[in-house]
């Protein structure tokens, strides 16, 4: 095609033929043509040349998609290449920049017709000033300020230039400079600010052009935050934006200004701050009057309307954070506090989460802050100790805790119905109110609900410590507008249940049991006289969330427990969405917190409430799903747990499995005179729905579950034995699609749940040989050997999940059964997930942990393994952390620290590292240059490290090098592994030379004076990864060779300043007494110094 004259850049290129090819990218032309263009565009960005043309192309083209195209270009240029580049072709590009610049600001016209490429060019400016100023253009700050007085247009586009500076120099900065790097623009910005100030001033003051201003305040809004204070409270700047903050059209901007001043902390200009806020609610309450009804106003409000509200939250919040201290020390500020808390209550009731997040944070700070001094008025004893009981002690502690405490009496009682009323939904609740008004059940859990659920939780309890009575008559008063009907909503009620459960144990236990006691009977009354299923499935959830939360009320009261436990049985049989769930799950919590007291006979019974239960377990979950019956299972089980009495457990345990063994039972019957009926799907769904009941109970019985899987142990590794062979053979016949079939599906879930049974059993059983030595030998055929004879997508990730879990459970007692285990999953499983990184992801993480699992625990296992089987260990170890996901990576390299600590207490520790240690070195070496492994930097650091201190603390007794194949001899394994290191890395990168290294070395115990050490540390460690991602596969282009000299202007300086950092970090160290780490950073210091020389030189 034409277009593929493009890639000859000989000559200069053809623009008209570049526009088409841009537009064909972006047009509505076929995939084969998107597909070419993008083709020949990706192509020219990657071509060290194409940077060149940018001039050229900027200047000949109409297109804005092919100007941004260039700048694209240029673009990367500057952020890799730009210091390699020769000072005339910086400077060139400088000055072209900058006239574009100025030549379309200049015009009022094409300034704004072309807003986006001015953008753009600035952004592309902004850059540039990070490798050039101020070093190599000290004029600019006063250039710039000269141009912005020539023409309001001009002024307009500098102060955006300025704002963007700020942002990239301030916020953006982390991650993209060095600490001295930011530290020195920052300098020069403070040094220069005031010009900038000064102009800022004059527009402000002189300019009547209404964008000229906004973009002077949103310039000022950028810088606010870090110029020096005295540009703000010794000039007229704080008088000027409070002149412009009752005009619309700059009250949103101007607000965002004081905010910013508003979080400012400082030392002696409380008076210009307190004169500030003053000025500003005097103003305020012209604009906004106290008696607005702000959430109506902001549910019909336009944007701006808005994000003043959203703004006015942000600025008292700051305010206060920071200064609330000053305001209520002195009484004439106090009513202007007063006022304040006012409108912040009054906005955190309009309907916009954000508005309200920004709200309950401070909410959440202020209550904890008054709570603070008030703990000792909680405890009498303590009061009496410091006297704040004492009559007439007016002016002691006591008096001022509780005028501090009356000064916000008010707004706290306002709190407390705010909280009430916006109280976020638990985790507990599962009904809901969908998008068309019905009651259902929750499908998904939002956990930025959950979060703030706890935060408004947290504040609720500071608040009802504050006034226990004041939040109880609140919470009764809102419960009795429900009763009668005037407040009552399914919103209104579900805020005031989901607050009265959020504050149990804050009230005291005799206050608490007549407040629960009001409340649950007033909802049950609630529920009877409520018509409709809606209505009555929100009262009875929040009826089960409230009983839930209060623990310690049911346990002292158990008729009011027994009766809370026959209303969830009730529940259990209502047919409304969610519901059922919520019974069950509510009846689990209060047995976990109460389940000593089902298993005694309490005064007036006639036996515990377990065997009453028991006997009426058929009717009570006669209408639940499986999934539901399996947690009211776990629930009983962990009535069970709770029995002391051995024979009375197991007879419990045998009452509580009838129907699931009645069922298991008939199905292994009619399974041995047809094994055919165990293909049926309704019978493999109850195998299911058995096993799932199973494994719910030994979760909560742990060891006393052993009578009953004892029971079925055997025949359910036979059904185990039979559906792996159903699946098997069903893959081979059909193929890997056979695989999702539902009805393979259905199989491995039955596989799947007998693992998950057994290991749930083995995992909470308590540490007894004797279980591991019953349960484990019947495994190894049905179980391993199925795992070995199966076709791949036949096997199960789980096999290597219990294996891990019962070498992990019985430890060294596994030792003997390890070769069996190594040689049914090992290679097999090796071959499935070395193919690629994508395949088998559940098989990944467990292998590797089943493999840490034996070398932790199973050592002597591993030594006794082959040379060749030795080898496909750490074959595997360093395929895992080559691996691009993280927790397999992380998986790989802990196993392998743990092998080399392993095997360098052991007998064979030199024939190991003899073997491993230059392998295992120059693995590690090629992960650290690699961006995708750059979380695992910490694992690669400690490797080497162990690594370098063997071979320098003479822990190897024998030479790792090859005496019979290495002519040289050395004279120590250190100087071996230094000569080494330096070949490999010379080798590797010719540019690197060995006089170097060893030139870096001589550098090292020579530190200058203590910097800020943690912060260059910082800065190593970040550049690191930046030169990483430049020497990563996919950035291995010739023309990206040369992007280091962005960060060295000085190679030998920059290395040499690692060095010191470095050495100066493990002083540090050492004189806190600090001995670990400062070992880990003296050995860590030869090798990030010989590391980044090799990365330098790349």
């Amino acid at each position: 095609m034409a277009a593929e004259k493009l890639r000859d850049l000989s000559q200069p290129i053809d623009v008209p033929l570049l526009d088409a090819t841009v537009a064909a990218f972006y047009g509505t032309g076929s995939k084969e043509q998107r597909t070419a263009a993008d083709q020949i565009l990706r192509d020219l960005k990657n071509n060290p040349d194409t940077w060149l043309q940018v001039m050229h192309i900027l200047q000949n083209t109409q297109s804005l998609n092919t100007k941004f195209f260039a700048l694209q270009v240029l673009e990367g240029v500057i952020k890799y290449r730009w210091n390699a580049l020769p000072v005339d072709q910086r400077d060139g590009m400088k000055k072209f920049i900058s006239d574009v610049i100025v030549q379309l600001s200049g015009n009022e016209a094409s300034f704004r017709t072309d807003r986006l490429y001015v953008n753009k060019l600035n952004i592309i400016l902004v850059q540039i000033l990070k490798h050039e100023w101020p070093v190599r253009w000290r004029s600019f700050i006063p250039d710039l300020v000269s141009a912005a007085k020539t023409s309001e247009t001009i002024c307009e586009n500098c102060m955006a230039i300025l704002k963007l500076l700020s942002e990239e120099v301030f916020d953006f900065s982390r991650g993209e400079m060095t600490q001295q790097k930011i530290k020195e623009l920052k300098h020069s910005l403070n040094s220069e600010f005031q010009l900038i100030h000064e102009l800022c001033l004059y527009v402000l003051s002189a300019s009547q052009r209404t964008e000229l201003i906004r973009a002077t305040l949103s310039t000022l809004y950028a810088f606010l935050s870090w110029i020096p204070l005295g540009y703000i409270f010794e000039s007229p700047l704080l008088k000027t934006l409070l002149k412009f903050f009752p005009i619309p059209a700059y009250r949103n901007l101007t607000l965002q200004c004081l905010t910013e001043v508003a979080a400012l902390q400082f030392g002696n200009y409380y008076d210009a701050h307190i004169k500030m806020y003053n000025i500003f609610m005097g103003q305020l309450q012209t604009i906004l009057p106290p008696t607005t009804n702000i959430p109506e106003a902001y549910s019909h409000g336009s944007s701006e309307e808005q994000a003043f509200i959203q703004n006015l939250a942000l600025f008292f919040t700051s305010f206060y954070k920071v200064h609330v201290r000053i305001l209520e020390s002195t009484q004439e500020n106090i009513s202007a506090l007063l006022l304040g808390l006012e409108y912040l209550i009054n906005i955190s009731y309009v309907d916009d989460t954000e508005v309200f997040k920004v709200c309950l944070d401070y909410w959440n700070v202020l209550v904890s802050e008054l709570f603070e001094p008030h703990r000792s008025l909680e405890n009498p004893a303590a009061a009496n100790m410091i006297g704040l009981q004492v009559p007439g002690m007016i002016d002691g502690i006591g008096s001022q805790l509780l005028q501090h405490r009356q000064l916000y009496a008010g707004p706290m009682s306002k709190l407390r119905m705010l909280m009430i009323c916006r109280m976020a939904k638990p985790e507990e609740v599962l009904i809901v109110e969908d998008e068309n008004g019905n009651i259902v059940r929750e499908t998904m859990k939002d956990n930025d609900v959950l979060v703030q659920y706890k935060i408004m939780r947290e504040t609720l309890i500071y608040l009802s410590h504050l006034d226990h009575d004041d939040t109880e008559k609140q919470m009764l008063r809102k419960l009795s507008k429900q009763l009668s009907g005037e407040d009552w909503t399914w919103n209104n009620l579900n805020t005031l249940c989901w607050a009265i459960g959020s504050i149990s144990g804050s009230m005291v236990e005799e206050q608490e049991n007549r407040f629960l006691v009001m409340v649950i009977r007033d909802l049950l009354n609630l529920c009877e006289i409520t018509k409709g299923k809606d209505n009555k499935a929100v009262i009875a959830s929040n009826i089960m969330y409230v009983v839930g939360q209060y623990p310690r009320f049911l346990r002292a009261h158990w008729k009011f427990l027994k009766t809370v436990v026959n209303k969830l049985f009730e529940f259990m049989h209502e047919s409304h969405p969610g519901v059922q769930d919520m019974a069950c799950n509510t009846f689990l919590k209060i047995v976990q917190k109460c389940k000593r007291k089902f298993v005694i006979t309490q005064v007036g019974e006639n036996e515990p409430f377990v065997s009453e239960l028991l006997s009426g377990l058929p009717n009570t979950i006669a209408d639940l799903e499986p999934h539901q019956i399996n947690t009211f299972y776990e629930s009983v089980g962990n009535m069970i747990q709770a029995e002391s009495d051995a024979q009375k457990r197991d007879e419990y345990l045998q009452k509580l499995m009838v129907l699931p063994n009645q069922r298991w039972m008939e199905i292994i019957g009619k399974a041995h005179q047809n094994a055919d009926f165990l293909k049926d799907q309704d019978v493999i769904r109850n195998v299911l729905n058995i096993l799932q009941t199973n494994t719910s109970v030994a979760s909560s019985l742990g060891t006393y579950f052993l009578p009953q899987i004892t029971l079925i142990f055997l025949d359910m590794l036979n059904v185990y034995r039979m559906y792996s062979e159903l699946i098997s053979k069903s893959i081979a016949e059909g193929g890997p699609f056979a695989s999702r079939t539902s009805y393979v599906k259905l199989l491995r879930s039955v596989k799947r749940e007998t693992l998950k049974l057994v290991e749930t059993f083995l995992d909470k059983a308590e540490d007894q040989p004797q279980i591991g030595k019953q349960f484990v030998p019947p495994m190894m055929d049905p179980v391993l050997g199925d795992y070995a004879r199966n076709v791949p997508d036949a096997r199960g990730s789980e096999v290597l999940s219990l294996f891990a879990t019962i070498v992990n459970k019985y430890k060294a007692a596994m030792v003997e059964d390890v070769p069996q285990i190594f040689e049914a999953v090992f290679q097999c499983t090796l071959e499935m997930i070395t193919k690629n990184f994508e395949d088998y992801p559940e098989h990944r993480l467990k292998f590797f942990s089943l493999l840490r699992a034996i070398a932790t625990h199973c050592f002597p296992a591993l030594i006794c393994l082959s040379s060749q089987q030795l080898k496909l260990v750490m074959d595997s170890i360093i395929w895992a952390f080559r691996h691009t996901e993280r927790n397999i990576a992380e998986t790989g390299l802990n196993l392998l620290l743990e092998m080399l600590k392993k095997f360098q207490a052991s007998e064979f520790c030199n024939q190991f590292y003899r073997t491993y240690f230059l392998t295992i070195e120059q693995e590690i070496f090629a992960v650290l240059t690699d961006t995708f492994h750059k979380p695992g930097f910490k694992f690669h650091v400690l490797v080497l490290q162990h690594l370098f201190c063997l071979a320098e603390t003479g822990a190897l007794t024998e030479p790792l090098w090859d005496a019979a194949t290495n002519p040289y001899s050395y004279p120590s394994n250190a100087a071996f592994v230094r000569e080494f290191t330096i070949n490999l890395l010379s080798t590797s990168f010719p540019n690197m030379t060995a006089s170097e290294v060893i030139e870096e070395k001589q550098l090292l115990y020579n530190p200058p004076n203590p910097p800020q050490v943690d912060d260059q540390l910082q800065d190593i460690f970040r550049l690191l990864n930046l030169l990483m991602a430049f020497l990563s596969p996919p950035m291995t282009s010739p023309h990206l060779k040369p992007t280091y000299e962005i960060f060295l202007y000085n190679p030998k300086n920059f290395q040499l300043r690692i060095t010191k950092i470095f050495m100066l970090k493990r002083l540090q160290l050492r004189e806190r007494g600090n001995d670990k780490e400062c070992f880990l950073f003296q050995d860590l210091l030869p090798r990030a110094s010989c590391k980044m020389k090799w990365l330098t030189h790349r």
